[in-house]
């Protein structure tokens, strides 16, 4: 004879019970990431409206005596030379992303399409090298840029970011990985080369990759500093990163206008992200399903 096991379901009240706790967990996660991601940018923007006495003297968090003091503002734009500052910046930004889709997107079409001796050695060593901190190398890299004649020019830190993105290849990698071969081989019965199925085949279905690395790729080189501080020492090659170091001298910082600044930088970066927000998230999808 046997005994049917009885099980327990829990009742409507604790599965409600649940419900809500969870939602509430969940929502109070959301709050604690917000505070922190935002936190930092109220202190920020609430220092570059105050005076000086008032940014030394005061709380982070006080209000600032007058909402209407933009001088912090023009001190940042004039003395900082934002001006100069954004145009290296776009200057960098333009010959670097353009490079790294390029290159990427050729490495990464050859390593899947085309059949060579060691290949399994050269992905090995693509995955080596992003496992090498930058710094460690940079003696090495010093001398090679000193040795091209390139120190303190603008095509120093385009020359760098471009052949030290190994993650734009594998992205790339992955997407082209996602387009038959059928394709090229067509492309071929009809008389294309090589680079010919790359240009009007691989790269114009490559646009969600293309456009997740250029957004990846311009974001990581507008927020460096690393790179133009010991690259381009002279003042008017600086970037806007190195713009702002030009307020802290050697007995202090001046605060206000280092916050004043640092808003005219973030808000270039914040309304591409709010328009360009849909392209990450899907390039990060299809590349992580393809």
């Amino acid at each position: 004879m046997t005994t049917a096991r009885r099980t327990s379901v829990p009742s409507p009240r604790s599965a409600r019970l649940r419900g809500r706790l969870g939602q509430t967990l969940v929502y109070l996660s959301l709050v604690i990431a917000s505070l922190v991601v935002l936190l930092p940018l109220a202190v920020v923007f609430l220092t570059s409206l105050k005076t000086s006495e008032e940014a030394a003297e005061n709380d982070a968090l006080s209000l600032p005596g007058d909402w209407l003091h933009f001088d912090n503002y023009a001190t940042a734009f004039s003395d900082g030379h934002m001006l100069t500052a954004f145009g290296n910046t776009a200057f960098i930004l333009l010959f670097s992303i353009t490079g790294t889709v390029l290159i990427g997107s050729m490495t990464a079409y050859a390593i899947d399409r085309f059949h060579f001796r060691m290949k399994k050695l050269v992905m090995g060593l693509f995955l080596v090298a992003t496992l090498v901190p930058g710094v460690t190398t940079q003696v090495a890299t010093f001398q090679v840029i000193n040795g091209f004649g390139l120190f303190d020019t603008r095509w120093a830190p385009v020359l760098l970011y471009m052949g030290t993105d190994i993650v734009s290849i594998y992205i790339f990698l992955q997407f082209i990985r996602g387009i038959p071969v059928s394709l090229d081989e067509a492309a071929r019965l009809d008389g294309a080369n090589s680079f010919t199925v790359y240009r009007k085949i691989i790269l114009p279905l490559l646009k969600p990759a293309v456009a997740t690395v250029v957004i990846i790729k311009g974001i990581t080189v507008y927020n460096d500093f690393y790179i133009p501080f010991l690259y381009m020492p002279s003042p008017e090659l600086g970037t806007i990163s190195t713009a702002l170091f030009r307020f802290k001298g050697p007995f202090g910082a001046h605060w206000e206008n280092i916050s004043a600044g640092a808003v005219l930088v973030i808000v270039p970066t914040l309304i591409a992200f709010l328009f360009l927000q849909r392209y990450i998230y899907n390039g990060f999808a299809q590349g992580a399903t393809k």
